[in-house]
């Protein structure tokens, strides 16, 4: 694998090191919002705001013009994506009642880490292998939460996760978009910063956070695709 990362170009490069940052970022920005921070020094939140909007920028300054117009559209898509789910339909609430500054450039970050490494030579030469590795464990996952923890909302949004796969003809990009997606909600569940309801729409059972989020991570992606695509016209 790192021989096909060295024969990246240099931009690209500069790209995947800050997608493989992505983990150790989000674990730092989160922790400086979470519950435990606020609670035993200060409410760091803006501090976290800065962290985002910074890593962000930096994305932004090393992609080619088609990412940097998807990151573009994802802050604004992803602001109304939060008023709709957080606020109109309570699937999950934050640590405060405003939806953080952050989140926005997050979903944003979250995106772009998954294009870059979807992108790489070495995750297109290894296409096919990924493909079957990825649904293997996703169908585990789904399943798995859904029998153990009770995650009746994982195994609904899990089987349309995999019917919008279908529909993109078992693209890589979203399997990749997804395990950064699971690896935030992880991360942000446990440090507090936000939960996911008992019940989706005071009927569907769920974890906290729920594996079956994905699936709307991957509807936004094809709608923005079709806004950029009509930018593009």
């Amino acid at each position: 694998m790192f021989r096909w990362l060295h024969n990246e170009s240099a931009n690209a490069q500069q790209q995947l090191k800050l997608a493989s940052s992505f983990t150790l970022f989000t674990i730092i920005a989160l922790w400086i919002d979470s519950v435990f921070f606020t609670t035993h020094y200060f409410d760091a939140r803006q501090v976290t705001n800065v962290l985002a909007i910074g890593y962000f920028a930096l994305l932004f300054r090393v992609s080619g013009v088609e990412l940097r117009k998807l990151m573009l559209v994802m802050v604004v898509l992803s602001y109304i994506g939060e008023l709709i789910f957080c606020k109109l339909l309570d699937m999950y609430a934050y640590r405060t009642s405003a939806i953080p500054l952050y989140v926005p450039f997050g979903h944003a970050i979250v995106y772009a880490s998954g294009y870059i490494l979807a992108h790489t030579r070495w995750a297109i030469y290894h296409e096919n292998g990924l493909r079957k590795f990825f649904a293997l464990f996703f169908i585990v996952l789904f399943l798995s939460v859904g029998v153990f923890l009770n995650d009746w909302f994982s195994l609904v949004f899990g089987a349309l996760f995999f019917v919008l796969l279908r529909r993109k003809r078992w693209s890589n990009l979203y399997y990749f978009i997804a395990l950064c997606v699971i690896f935030i909600e992880l991360v942000g569940t446990y440090f507090g910063c936000w939960a996911w309801a008992g019940k989706t729409f005071g009927l569907i059972p769920a974890a906290n956070p729920p594996m079956g989020a994905v699936f709307f991570y991957a509807g936004g992606d094809v709608l923005l695709a079709k806004i950029v695509s009509a930018w593009k016209n």
